[in-house]
């Protein structure tokens, strides 16, 4: 057994450290006495130094597999900087240069070797690990090996095997962010052996988190500049390439200097732009999520989201780049609802169903030749089966060839990829699918996205609820995200400070609010079911003579109009606060719908007294509020605004909009929809209209 003395010689001499971090200790520990480990540490917590240090001590060679191709060569130069021999194995090496490191590898001239994970799919390969001395087995970024997990490669599926294949030494998985569930998944897929577990660190208490509820692009784009401005280095998340070029083209237009990454760009453009931003010479780097993972770079003072991530894991690992020096860091993910469509639009492609898998298979044996090869791509595959989301089509066809049905192979003399069958004897209807198995990764993808939105639109400490999803026993309040400092876009826009009791009015008023919410929802049992969102409830208790009212037929209900006198902007407030006094929820589905909780059935029907922080009532209920300083070139840019749409549509200009409410737009200057609504002479209507124009207006002229 190797003593602690032994392993902090090695320390100082390898790492010049004197002391570990965290739970190092006692994963290297584990290690170097043989015992497998499952460890799920923060990024920037020290998970590399947990399997680099053990390889120097051990007798054999360390196998670290890390679907980090792109940042290999920089772990192996850091490596030999320090003494210890290392290499790589990818696809960016030739045949005949594996070859040679192969048998170094036997030969012993490297403690460490990182893998590729698609390495394991030859054969001859995993044959060549038969004659080495393979003394541990480390799997970085475990998380990629579930299924169930955020970012899963198929690849790592073949993991089980290849520790067999290398004569099943001793195995460590490292992570950082995995539930409990993708834990569990781990273990059974590696078969790893009493294996010391480890989760530490999800805590990041100098990280800030916050979610601002934001209703335009344009608003989006005017904090993402102001974020900049203030923080200066980070990384800004997009969900799609289209979005990445807007949100660098806005940048630039605003003089930042910024590197782009995203899937449309060639390898090289990807390579040059990540090492610009690693090295410093550039500070900010607008990407979609392939971007960051394992970034060695500690000065990174923010990471925004532009748009809503599929799952807390991606979530927190992102925003978990920033601050790995242990300073201050700002995470923000500006939340627009409408933003999980693009989400939804990526789960219905890796969830494609039994019935594509088996169209595609179909379509595959009728187009395939003599040599049983296929030469049509994907894009022309979903042409034929009359696909629209090409996604699903990359997902049947590797689900496919994980199943030894078919093979992806390179044409001669083209560029193109083909298939070939290798079971042409199997027809379509003969396919062995595990549809359960496939049903119930599309729920749990599916639970993941409404568990992120939920995050959204929950109250309470943003980082203890992300570390109750990861099953924390240590989560407490940051004290520093937007709901621990009272921020938060639910709180903004008219609290009148401090919690009270209701006094005679407001409990009517309360119990009339209740009670909308009430006849728009549906009762199942003992629970209360959302039937519509805030905005609608709102528009109903105030009267509102909207189409949208109409045609749902709300002005037909009783409670229709009973909070007129107090306006729909108010009503909005009132909702929200009822919201985070927990006499409401949001139900978190294809839509966010609003309906009564347990306590708030009780108010209602009983006139139980509670508290609550009561939004302000702006010049007293049903008195037009007082106007206040007029931004006098503010107002002339809205009335030439105003002016324009008006010739557009072949309308007087105060159909638009009226003097008043343009003479308020200036004073107020409001930042988001809720805050529009809040104005004198702007509905639900004319903010569905103008909304979009109004904040454009008022956000150019105020930057």
């Amino acid at each position: 057994m190797t003593n602690a003395h032994d392993i902090d010689d090695a320390l100082l001499k390898y790492f010049g450290h004197s002391e570990f971090r965290g739970g190092q200790r006692g994963v290297v520990e584990a290690i170097v006495n043989g015992q497998d480990a499952l460890a799920v540490m923060p990024t920037g917590g020290g998970k590399s130094l947990c399997y680099q240090l053990p390889a120097v001590i051990l007798d054999g060679v360390t196998l670290v597999v890390s679907p980090l191709i792109a940042l290999m060569k920089d772990q192996v130069d850091a490596l030999l900087e320090k003494g210890i021999p290392a290499t790589l194995i990818n696809s960016s090496i030739s045949l005949g240069e594996q070859k040679e490191r192969l048998r170094g590898m036997r030969d012993g001239s490297y403690k460490l070797v990182y893998l590729a994970p698609e390495r394991f799919r030859s054969r001859m390969f995993l044959d060549s690990l038969r004659e080495i001395n393979v003394a541990l087995f480390a799997v970085d970024e475990a998380h990629c090996l579930s299924q169930w997990g955020h970012d899963f490669r198929p690849d790592y599926m073949r993991l089980g095997a290849a520790v067999k294949a290398a004569g099943s030494p001793t195995v460590a998985a490292f992570t950082a962010t995995a539930t409990p569930e993708v834990r569990d998944d781990i273990r059974k897929q590696l078969q790893l052996k009493s294996p010391l577990e480890i989760v530490s660190g999800f805590q990041r208490e100098n990280l800030s988190l916050n979610i601002p509820q934001v209703g335009s692009v344009a608003t989006k784009l005017d904090r993402i500049v102001d974020i900049v401005a203030k923080w200066n280095t980070g990384i800004i998340y997009c969900a799609t390439r289209k979005s990445v070029e807007k949100v660098a083209l806005e940048l630039k237009s605003r003089s930042v200097s910024i590197v782009s990454y995203h899937g449309g760009m060639t390898d090289v453009q990807r390579s040059s732009a990540q090492e610009k931003f690693v090295s410093g010479k550039v500070d900010v780097a607008v990407a979609t999520n392939a971007f960051g993972m394992g970034i060695d770079r500690s000065d990174v003072r923010f990471v925004v989201h532009y748009e809503i991530p599929g799952s807390i894991e991606a979530y927190y690992q992102e925003a978990g780049r920033a601050g790995r020096d242990g300073d201050p860091s700002h995470c923000e993910l500006l939340f627009n609802y409408a933003d999980t469509r693009t989400q939804e639009f990526f789960l219905d492609g890796a969830n494609p169903g039994a019935g594509m898998i088996r169209n595609i298979y179909a379509k595959l044996h009728h187009y395939k030749d003599e040599k049983q090869e296929v030469h049509l791509t994907n894009e022309e595959l979903a042409d034929h089966v009359g696909a629209k989301n090409s996604m699903a089509i990359s997902s049947a066809v590797a689900h496919l060839s994980r199943a030894g049905y078919i093979e992806k192979f390179d044409i001669p003399g083209s560029r193109r990829r083909g298939t070939r069958l290798l079971r042409p004897d199997v027809s379509w209807t003969k396919l062995e699918l595990n549809e359960r198995a496939l049903e119930e990764k599309d729920r749990r993808d599916r639970a993941k996205l409404k568990s992120m939105v939920e995050l959204c639109y929950g109250k309470g400490c943003r980082q203890e609820a992300i570390l109750n999803y990861f099953g924390d026993p240590t989560a407490h309040a940051c004290g520093s995200c937007d709901e621990c400092r009272g921020t938060s876009s639910k709180n903004k826009g008219g609290s009148s400070g401090g919690t009270r009791e209701a006094n005679e009015r407001e409990m009517e008023c309360v119990r009339k609010a209740l009670a909308g919410v009430a006849r728009m929802s549906r009762r199942n049992g003992s629970q209360w079911e959302g039937r519509f969102g805030r905005m609608k409830i709102a528009a109903m208790l105030a009267g509102s003579k909207s189409q949208d009212i109409q045609k749902a037929r709300l002005n037909e209900l009783s409670t229709y109009g009973i909070l007129r006198e107090f306006g729909q902007a108010y009503i909005s407030k009132l909702l929200l606060s009822l919201e985070r006094s927990d006499l409401l929820k949001t139900e978190v589905g294809e839509y966010p719908l609003l309906t009564l909780t347990a306590k708030g059935e009780d108010v209602m029907r009983n006139g139980t007294s509670f508290k609550m922080s009561w939004p302000k009532v702006q010049g007293g209920a049903g008195e037009q509020k007082p106007l206040g300083d007029v931004d006098a070139v503010l107002l002339e840019k809205l009335r030439e605004w105003r002016k324009t749409k008006a010739e557009t549509k072949g309308v007087p200009s105060y159909v638009i909009l009226g003097n008043k409410s343009l003479q308020y737009l200036a004073a107020e200057k409001p930042t988001t929809e809720p805050e529009l609504l809040g104005v004198y002479g702007l509905g639900e209507a004319k903010v569905a209209q103008f909304g979009d124009d109004l904040l454009h207006v008022i956000s150019t002229h105020t930057t």
